[in-house]
């Protein structure tokens, strides 16, 4: 009888617990803990890195680059389409997983910030706050930078504007000095928050991290304020923000793979697609200068005892003939800002001052040289480095024009593979600027090298602005980006 009236009871009580929940409790208990709505920043950051660098930086967008830029061959399927300038430079589809990635990577950096601002729940936390400004910068430059005039004041706004209009590009970078100058004006103040420790991919989250970003802030500075040297030259300022950034290699922003649980972009690329053969434009550049690189950029392919290069343009598309990378490996980094472009800056900039600073740009060449020789897929050391500039280099900067032409060519040749979107921004640069110290050989460029890339197809067929700035898509191969004198 005891038994029954306690069943009763608890059978009551559950009745009543049953109808007195509120609808917010049952909200509670139907959310999924594995897919949590409100995450900390320092949680949100660590991921911020990992998509910057892995579904940005390392997407297709260095993929293609390196094709129209002549550091691979595009051999089979998209990468030969793209190679002979058939349906991929041109369609909306090509892009459209990197151009969600970086819209998505920009609302999540956005969220961030309002976490950390005043009035949010992390109010205070300037480091974090900081951190997501400068990321934020580099991923909208990136945006900008390949696709010109793109959504951005009224983008970010799921729910509230479905067709967000496009922003010039010209309003775009004043928004990315923007972030730059908050973000290191946030990093410089104290905060009672915790350093991010282990979250941090890029620096580690250590004392010396902040300084760090920082550093990363000020190379950003020196980066865009030379992408827009064809608008307005600002030369000694390239040079005051790259003294302010990276003093050595340990400093650089890179992103770390552990070949296991995480391998290179590339090395993902080759694994799961082997669209590159090696390029016989690279090499060339590489023999005519007597670059020891050249041992170390190629390989045979699998089962072939030479390098067979393809050429650029007009190979055939095949798998399993054309040599491939040497530096292509599970944990080649990939470089978000590396010391040697910083050093290639101060190296520009001081040329393009005159025969009064050429020392100075000769310093910085060598310096960018022998960074480039040690990175860590490269392997060359300093003594490589000191005898191919004095024997090969030197020679070659006689006057501040045939400086400025062998540091852009020796910028060319460091910044492959995992830098090929850089490569690809400094070679529009130049060709604005009446500058054509990098030749290229695809036959097609003469009237088909892809100026700018086109928008995601996920809006183009949504938005109707962007439906109509993209049109048939040939605009591509007519239309600069604003920074390389075009309208848009």
């Amino acid at each position: 009888m005891k038994k029954n009236i306690f069943i009763a009871i608890i059978s009551l009580g559950i009745l009543f617990f049953a109808s007195s929940c509120s609808e917010d409790l049952m909200d509670d208990l139907n959310k999924n803990v594995n897919d949590p709505e409100n995450m900390s920043s320092r949680l949100m950051l660590t991921d911020l890195m990992t998509t910057s660098a892995f579904s940005v930086t390392g997407s297709d967008l260095a993929f293609y680059s390196s094709v129209y830029i002549e550091h691979n061959v595009g051999i089979f399927n998209q990468l030969y389409n793209a190679e002979i300038r058939t349906g991929e430079p041109t369609s909306s589809t090509t892009y459209n997983n990197s151009w969600g990635a970086i819209y998505g990577t920009l609302r999540d950096l956005k969220i961030v910030i309002e976490k950390c601002s005043e009035g949010g729940e992390e109010e205070g936390n300037y480091h974090n706050l900081g951190i997501a400004q400068i990321l934020s910068a580099y991923n909208l430059a990136i945006l900008t930078d390949l696709m010109g005039d793109v959504p951005w004041t009224e983008a970010l706004q799921p729910g509230i504007i479905f067709t967000p209009k496009l922003d010039s590009q010209e309003s775009i970078y004043a928004a990315i000095f923007k972030f730059l100058d908050d973000g290191i004006a946030n990093l410089s103040q104290k905060t009672t928050f915790p350093l991010l420790g282990g979250q941090d991919f890029i620096y580690g989250g250590n004392a010396a991290s902040i300084a760090k970003w920082i550093k990363f802030g000020y190379g950003l500075k020196a980066r865009y304020t030379m992408r827009l040297s064809h608008k307005a030259p600002k030369y000694a300022e390239v040079i005051e923000f790259a003294n302010k950034s990276f003093a050595n290699r340990g400093e650089e922003a890179k992103f770390v793979y552990n070949g296991t649980s995480s391998k290179s972009p590339f090395n993902q690329f080759l694994s799961d697609r082997n669209y590159f053969g090696a390029s016989q434009s690279l090499h060339q550049k590489l023999i005519d200068r007597k670059d020891p690189r050249d041992a170390k950029y190629f390989k045979p392919n699998t089962g072939q005892t030479e390098i067979e290069f393809a050429p650029n343009g007009t190979p055939t598309q095949v798998q399993g003939r054309y040599g491939l990378s040497g530096l292509t490996n599970v944990t080649a980094p990939t470089f978000l800002m590396s010391y040697h472009e910083v050093e290639f800056l101060k190296a520009e900039a001081y040329a393009r001052q005159g025969a009064t600073t050429l020392p100075q740009a000769k310093e910085a060449l060598k310096k960018a040289i022998t960074a480039a020789f040690a990175k860590v897929n490269v392997g060359l050391t300093t003594a490589d480095a000191t005898k191919y500039y004095d024997d090969n280099i030197v020679g070659k900067l006689t006057t501040p024009e045939a400086t400025l032409a062998e540091i852009m060519v020796q910028k060319y040749l460091a910044f492959y593979e995992e830098e090929a979107v850089e490569a690809y921004n400094d070679y529009r640069r130049l060709k604005a600027m009446g500058n054509n110290f990098i030749q290229l050989s695809n036959p097609l460029n003469s009237n088909m090298f892809p100026l700018r890339f086109t928008y995601g197809a996920s809006d183009v067929t949504t938005n109707e602005n962007i439906r109509t700035a993209y049109g048939d898509g040939t605009y591509v191969y007519t239309e600069n980006v604003w920074w390389a004198g075009g309208s848009r």
